[in-house]
């Protein structure tokens, strides 16, 4: 293909050059582009000047140059695309890594407040990274031992204060005993309630904890026990262990039951397994709970009806205790109503690697 175009100040330096030179009244200089497949680099540039003598005959002074006339000198075309590759490919993978040295400690970091969200009070973050990420990380670190130190604080002020309440309790009982059976009567169930939740608060201390080592626990054995004792039908059992403390764990689980029973009338457990976790539901007949006190009824004191009576259970601290020992493990304690009616609990567990 051959490009021809207004004369460049080079050519015509060059015409006036040659005219002066030769003495020719007329001297053309034209600068044609040819552009050559076969040519090493990929183009060529052909001069041609014209030279008008004055016997009228015409002659062509021709002059061709190959080269690469678009990059710089010395460069062939592929050579320059292969060098602008290589150097793209080495700014993205400098690039790359650059993000990934970025975005890892942030990734520690929302993993790390994820698992803190869910009760997870060990969890720390790595500090490194640039300042500013390990600056993030040494406040997040610091922020999770002070909670776990006001919560430990907290519970053992929670087990103290109901373990010191059992003895002026019984004390009370044993005198009311000694008065009129009708005017003892009130006292002596006002008194029954204080144990109960007294009794609680020191379990709901020790939930979480209670010094206890984990072990490789057989769910289904532990549900199998559990169901026995307390006349609940354990439904579905399938082979699951879990990396955990088996008394906690029993507690969490009997007090879930023992809540369907009570206030359900029955109690249907079934045990499942995913690829990574473990799934125990419990389901019960009973009313349910109104969805506005859904996300409340977890609460510690919070109760599905109102009253503290001793023939419907406790101080409302069973669900609680029992979210708080399946958080400690890890794990998640989910509450919905079934259509066909009753309350439906769902425990999740990690499944261990």
């Amino acid at each position: 293909r051959v490009t021809e175009g207004p004369t460049p100040p080079r050519a015509a330096a060059l015409t006036r050059a040659l005219r002066d030179a030769l003495g020719a009244r007329e001297v053309r200089a034209a600068l044609i582009l040819r552009h050559s497949e076969d040519s090493p680099r990929g183009e060529a540039v052909a001069l041609s000047i014209r030279l008008s003598g004055d016997a009228g005959g015409v002659q062509w002074l021709n002059s061709v140059s190959r080269g690469d006339h678009r990059g710089p000198p010395g460069i062939p075309t592929g050579g320059l695309l292969l060098v602008l590759g290589v150097s793209l490919v080495s700014v993205l993978g400098a690039a790359l890594l650059l993000v990934r040295r970025l975005t890892r400690p942030l990734n520690a970091l929302a993993a790390a407040a994820r698992a803190a969200g869910q009760g997870d009070r060990g969890v720390r973050v790595p500090e490194e990274g640039p300042r500013e990420l390990r600056a993030a990380a040494a406040a997040f670190n610091e922020m999770q031992g002070r909670i776990a130190r006001f919560d430990a604080e907290r519970m053992r002020t929670l087990a103290a204060v109901g373990h010191d309440l059992r003895t002026p309790i019984t004390s009370l009982r044993i005198r009311a005993e000694m008065l009129d059976p009708e005017d003892a009567a009130p006292m002596i169930r006002t008194l029954d309630e204080m144990t109960v939740m007294a009794s609680g608060l020191v379990h709901y201390a020790r939930g979480a904890g209670d010094g206890e080592e984990p072990v490789r626990v057989d769910l289904a054995a532990l549900l199998e026990r559990l169901c026995k004792e307390r006349g609940a039908v354990l439904q579905v059992a399938v082979a699951a262990q879990v990396h955990g403390r088996p008394v906690a764990l029993g507690r969490a689980f009997g007090n879930i039951i023992d809540n369907a029973l009570r206030y359900g009338g029955t109690a249907r457990v079934r045990l499942e397994r995913t690829r990574d976790a473990v799934l125990v539901r419990t389901e019960d007949d009973g009313p349910g709970i109104p969805r506005e006190r859904l996300s409340d009824i977890l609460e510690p004191f919070v109760r599905g009806e109102d009253s503290r009576s001793g023939e419907t259970g406790g101080a409302g601290l069973g669900l609680s205790i029992a979210r708080n020992i399946i958080a400690s493990h890890g794990g998640a304690l989910s509450l919905e109503n079934r259509a066909e009616g009753g309350l439906r609990v769902t425990i999740r567990l990690p499944a261990p690697g």
